[in-house]
């Protein structure tokens, strides 16, 4: 595949003119309140940010977007637990390639257990290796699901996928993107993984109370503030533990 068959999805556009309300959820979220539209790298492209910066509701928003279920797993993945999602994937316009991705997959740290559960009632564990994921441990599972379910060719959109993953099987991880990856896939990834977010020429996005901007790897807090932890854990020690 050429370059110009990727990304899949080369960006992201907010209907802005038909939204009647910017002071409502979710769009009164600074990031969102001053979206326009995003690019997305053909490889690689992550969302960072604190807790509450809209990341999570962004890439929810992509991938139902795009047809994917708002809890996770393929586009015939229907189970619905909880209605949680926002409306904010009905006022998105995706920006496609004019070439289709043969696989794709939404995986979401926060709800991988219901659809775990719904692999194990339905019986459909072969393209997860075999073997209930519920027998496994949560990381288990997690690189399980990246080894075995995702095949290539594929867009896949992933929500704080770390979340289950030591740093080892971050690392293993990474090694499971960059196989993807050249196999002609596509990746959006919300994170605050340091070991992800290390992933090459990958675009990363900042999302904050001014709105969304493109960041380096070494700019980004994730870096600078676990960095600067290991380089002075006992002194940063002292001072977090001071009364």
């Amino acid at each position: 595949m050429s370059f110009s068959d990727r990304p899949y999805l080369r960006e992201i556009q907010l209907k802005r003119d038909k939204i009647d309300n910017f002071e409502v959820y979710p769009f009164s979220i600074p990031a969102i309140n001053e979206l326009d539209y995003l690019e997305f790298h053909p490889d690689v492209t992550f969302f960072v940010g604190e807790n509450g910066a809209g990341k999570s509701t962004l890439v929810e928003a992509i991938a139902v977007a795009m047809g994917f279920n708002a809890e996770g797993g393929t586009k015939q993945s229907t189970f619905a637990t909880n209605k949680t999602h926002s409306l904010l994937h009905e006022y998105l316009k995706p920006i496609r390639s004019f070439k289709h991705p043969r696989d794709g997959y939404f995986l979401r740290a926060e709800s991988f257990y219901n659809l775990a559960t719904l692999m194990d009632e339905v019986g459909y564990l072969q393209s997860y290796g075999g073997r209930s994921l519920h027998q496994q441990s949560h990381g288990e599972s997690f690189m399980a699901t990246l080894l075995n379910k995702l095949r290539g060719d594929g867009l896949y959109i992933m929500d704080e996928p770390e979340a289950a993953l030591s740093p080892a099987r971050q690392m293993a991880a990474v090694s499971a993107i960059h196989q993807l990856v050249q196999e002609n896939s596509q990746f959006i990834i919300a994170t605050h993984s340091p070991i992800l977010l290390a992933y090459p020429r990958a675009k990363i996005y900042q999302f904050s109370q001014t709105g969304i901007y493109e960041v380096a790897y070494e700019d980004t807090e994730h870096y600078a503030i676990t960095k600067d932890f290991l380089n002075h854990h006992q002194q940063m020690m002292k001072v977090l533990m001071e009364e």
